[in-house]
């Protein structure tokens, strides 16, 4: 797909070649994630580029900014699991897209793609799907439940490692089919310049964060496999080891995962590090977040399918201390893969909580001049292989290719 490319992430309307075009995208929801975040960036990039954005969803707190950005939020029980009801669906998105004129549709998760790949076999449409997730289960049910999304004409893997991934589990599905984009981050948004001080003092008032202390910020959802309980363990360690002026801050939504929530705040009380370590809930403002944060860990403790902390991180400069695991050490240079004079951030084994002690140590110890140095190095990384424009643009190009349009000038 050729044609000037704009710095938002768009093509000029005149030249793109999905000028007019109707594209569905279909999600159970539109809340934190890095799939619902992908569904509103993709849509604005379609209504920029002259087409028509659709999203079949139930709802959400970003639905609000993708009708901001010119996207269409179609009400629709994308979230619903149950398998006669998923059939029913069938015939309900179908008449929804002859009434829209949709001319591709777009899966982002297991249970809508099922519905979404009946409609799209009914009408004949292209029909696209983005692996976002590890998913789990190795069963003989579970496999078949999860190989919808290597099913499409064209499967999106967010990253090298589920490409690799999705070929294992579902060689017969996916094919040749598969094609590696990289999740896209806002360079604009998540900027230095663009994030007032303002912004993260406020930030930091509502964390309870003193002025004089240093943050070592956790941001993930409320779920065991995101590491928070690895984390806790090194702030015991860094404490012990005589560590005093830094806040360890897990800024997450619980998901209603309220045992999970009372395993926390039991585990920071058996270690006495109630003023030490808190959690926050969901933060709004990201950018401001990882401004404020001296470091940010992200110690998964099973493999995630990109690491979009880690890229936005990066990207303000933040040092970043990650998981040697899955997608995330694709996102983060570090020794013995580049010198140490390329690193980016700190990789370390999965659930060794004095390794990660170490690393958050270095990290923290960092003068001003190596800070400054590796901060430029990474968000040169990040802006060479994780920019929003990138992402949207490849997408868009697998669009087109599909629907058969050609660039005016390509």
């Amino acid at each position: 797909m050729s044609g000037e490319f704009r710095s938002n992430g768009s093509f000029p309307i005149e030249s793109t070649p999905l000028a007019g075009a109707t594209i569905l995208q279909i999600i159970p929801a539109l809340d934190a994630g890095g799939a619902e975040r992908t569904t509103v960036d993709v849509a604005a990039a379609l209504a920029a580029a002259g087409a028509r954005a659709l999203v079949a969803t139930e709802g959400g707190r970003l639905v609000g900014e993708l009708q901001a950005k010119g996207g269409i939020w179609l009400p629709f029980p994308a979230a619903s699991k149950n398998p006669l009801g998923m059939a029913m669906h069938v015939g309900r998105l179908a008449r929804l897209c002859r009434r829209e004129g949709v001319q591709l549709v777009h899966a982002r998760s297991r249970a809508p793609a099922w519905v979404a790949l009946g409609t799209a076999r009914r009408l004949k449409l292209p029909f696209v799907t983005t692996y976002h997730g590890s998913y789990s289960g190795r069963t003989g049910v579970k496999v078949l439940y999860n190989s919808v999304m290597a099913r499409g004409d064209v499967v999106i893997a967010n990253s090298h490692y589920t490409a690799d991934l999705i070929r294992n589990l579902h060689p017969e599905q996916a094919g040749d089919r598969v094609r590696v984009i990289h999740r896209g981050t806002d360079l604009a948004l998540y900027s230095a310049g663009a994030v007032s001080a303002g912004r993260v003092e406020a930030l930091r008032r509502v964390w309870g964060v003193a002025p004089h202390e240093r943050v070592v910020l956790l941001a993930a959802r409320l779920t065991a496999w995101k590491g928070h309980r690895v984390l806790i363990e090194a702030a015991a360690i860094m404490r012990d080891q005589g560590l005093t002026d830094v806040a360890f801050v897990l800024a997450g939504d619980p998901q209603g995962r309220t045992a999970y929530e009372r395993e926390l705040d039991g585990l920071i009380a058996a270690r006495n590090l109630g003023g030490m370590v808190r959690r926050v809930g969901h933060c709004q403002d990201m950018p401001a977040a990882f401004r404020a944060a001296s470091v940010v860990a992200v110690p998964s403790v099973e493999p995630e399918a990109f690491g979009r902390s880690a890229v936005e991180a990066q990207a303000l400069g933040t040092p970043v201390v990650v998981s040697d695991l899955g997608a995330v050490p694709e996102t983060v240079l570090s020794p013995p893969d580049v010198p140490p004079v390329q690193r980016t951030g700190w990789r370390v084994p999965p659930g060794d909580a004095m390794a990660l002690a170490d690393a958050l140590r270095e990290a923290l110890s960092l003068g001003a001049s190596a800070r400054n140095a590796l901060a430029r190095r990474a968000r040169a990384h990040v802006e060479a292989h994780f920019s929003l424009e990138g992402m949207s643009g490849e997408t868009l190009s697998v669009y087109a290719q599909l629907l058969g349009r050609t660039s005016p000038t390509g």
